[in-house]
């Protein structure tokens, strides 16, 4: 049986880094009264999960239910705040799951630890098998949450390193080699 780590809904969810643009540690964060629980996970991970969860809340908006949900995050739930201290990695981020609780009016996100290999059967067995894992992550959200998340998230994104125009690659500190000008060394605009 794992040890579920569950909010619902928490008092505070959002995507936050440690270190500098081109070196960050990308964390989700979870607190909920003196409970505070952080998944590290990578950039791309948690952009994919911001943009489902915005494609989320606009299908549950447009569709025929009585359910509000805000366009936009509620300006009451802007969180420019650094992570919760201190800062200590539950376990690393692999499946991450969503869904829409239409009973509970909740979006639901399941993050599970990364796993290093899947268990196969012997051979000829088609059947896959799956371990169970130690511990996961459960959020409830509820929609103006969910939205203040995205919003969050897209600004974290944003303040990492700036993108060449013309490969569209980071451009670290000290430049980078644009494959576009070939290899000629560019440098932040």
């Amino acid at each position: 049986m794992p040890l579920i780590h569950g909010f619902d809904p928490p008092e505070r969810f959002v995507t936050g880094t440690v270190g500098p643009p081109g070196g960050r540690t990308f964390f989700l964060q979870a607190r909920e009264g003196g409970r505070l629980v952080s998944v590290a996970l990578e950039k791309q991970q948690v952009a994919a999960l911001a943009e489902r969860v915005d494609e989320l809340l606009d299908e549950v908006m447009n569709s025929q239910t009585t359910t509000v949900v805000p366009a936009l995050a509620p300006r009451a739930l802007d969180d420019n705040g650094p992570l919760d201290q201190p800062i200590e990695e539950e376990f690393r981020a692999g499946t991450m799951t969503l869904a829409w609780d239409a009973g509970a009016e909740r979006v639901v996100i399941e993050v599970f630890p990364f796993v290093e290999a899947t268990v196969v059967g012997p051979e000829g067995d088609d059947e896959v098998e799956e371990p169970e894992p130690e511990q996961l992550l459960v959020v409830r959200l509820e929609p103006g949450q969910a939205r203040a998340f995205v919003q969050r998230t897209a600004r974290v994104l944003d303040a990492g390193r700036p993108t060449c125009p013309f490969c569209a690659e980071p451009i670290d500190p000290e430049g980078h080699l644009c494959v576009r000008a070939n290899g000629f060394k560019r440098r932040d605009p």
